[in-house]
């Protein structure tokens, strides 16, 4: 694997997840650290400058809220947690809004938990948003839901929801900044002959036992979850950088291709990892026969599927379940996660989607599948 040109490819990539650690986002516990917030803000309009797409997701919340609240030490109690979250979601978002404010960018707030990515309507519902935002040329400020989870407090991380969300909107990279310069072979505190892991795949078995021995701070993963957002962004082929978040200038360089922190790398190219995750992860639910037209453009322009181009609908299934299409001879074409229900579908086969709220009295989507979501076979 040639990791130098991994490392160039990286300044060409055009949409980027950036995940914020809590133990950098408050200073290590002592309050948002506003300054060095105006710091990342001001590099990550820099990348929007150079036409790359921006995602955050930022910790923090809870570390904020308990700041603000007068707190000294982490409570146990779960309602307490989601009330310091409360606090601390809002103070952090404004934050955020005034800095990103001075660059002339809107931001966004949204807030999700692990179900939102894993049921399949709802994973469409937060896609189709995210994506809005992003061709309005907003920056959403994603978080975990804390205020009303309670596992997800105990449990979850931010290192995870960030590779979720890069899978979401098929990011090309996503940046992991923390407390840490990067992965190293050993905890660097408890030896200083440890060697910083420059490059690696991210598939590699061997890296979480080195991660096992890493620490990171205030977040409550440690270096072991970065591993793992690895693993997950991979999937659907975006590279995963963790590096320092107080190195200067630290997004702008390593977005530019300069080799800091530690750069794991999916085995498989974006198209190959997506195909694999879709096809291996869902089953089949029903299927839509395509008239030759629509399998041409599937095929030969790699367009959306639009229900004008489809004869029939077979099964049962619901909006955001994966759905075959097969052409009149029944050879199945292509594979996707469909945006109508069977039953609103079989309304709109067919038919142009200027009819869609004459036949179904809304419309969600243009297309029956979009392309994002589609893989040919």
């Amino acid at each position: 694997m040639d990791f130098v040109a991994a490392r160039q490819r990286l300044a060409g990539t055009r949409r980027w997840v950036i995940k914020i650690g809590s133990a950098l986002i408050t200073n290590n516990g002592r309050g948002v650290n506003r300054e060095a917030i105006f710091q990342w803000v001001s590099q990550m309009a820099a990348l929007r400058a150079r036409g790359i797409e921006v995602l955050l997701v930022s910790s923090g919340a809870v570390a904020a809220g308990m700041d603000r609240l007068g707190w000294h030490r982490r409570p146990e109690s779960i309602h307490q947690l989601q009330a310091a979250a409360a606090v601390g979601q809002s103070h952090l978002v404004q934050v955020y809004e005034q800095a990103f404010g001075q660059f002339d960018c809107r931001t966004a707030q949204i807030l999700l938990d692990h179900d939102d990515l894993s049921n399949r309507t709802r994973y469409l519902n937060a896609r189709s948003t995210l994506r809005t935002l992003l061709s309005l040329g907003v920056v959403p400020i994603i978080n975990e839901n804390d205020t009303v989870v309670t596992d997800e407090i105990r449990f979850g991380d931010n290192d995870t929801l960030a590779a979720l969300v890069a899978n979401l909107v098929e990011a090309e990279a996503l940046m992991i900044l923390t407390d840490a310069d990067g992965l190293f072979t050993e905890d660097p505190r408890d030896n200083p002959a440890a060697e910083l892991i420059r490059e690696g795949s991210a598939g590699n078995p061997a890296l979480m036992g080195m991660a096992g021995g890493s620490r990171s701070g205030l977040g409550r993963g440690g270096m072991a979850t970065k591993v793992r957002a690895a693993q997950l962004a991979a999937r659907s082929g975006a590279g995963t950088v963790i590096v320092g978040g107080a190195v200067d200038n630290v997004i702008e360089r390593v977005s530019g291709g300069e080799r800091l922190g530690t750069l794991l790398l999916p085995e498989a190219d974006p198209m190959t990892a997506r195909k694999r995750w879709l096809a291996g992860q869902l089953q089949v639910r029903g299927r839509l026969v395509l008239d030759a037209g629509a399998e041409r453009a599937l095929r030969d322009s790699g367009r959306s599927l639009l229900a004008v181009g489809v004869s029939a609908v077979e099964g049962g299934f619901r909006r955001g379940e994966l759905v075959s299409c097969c052409n009149t001879a029944g050879v199945e074409v292509a594979r996707g996660l469909v945006n109508y229900d069977s039953s609103e579908t079989a309304r709109i086969v067919g038919q142009p989607s200027e009819r869609f709220v004459e036949l179904l009295g809304y419309r969600d989507d243009e297309e029956l599948i979009h392309r994002d979501n589609l893989i040919l076979l």
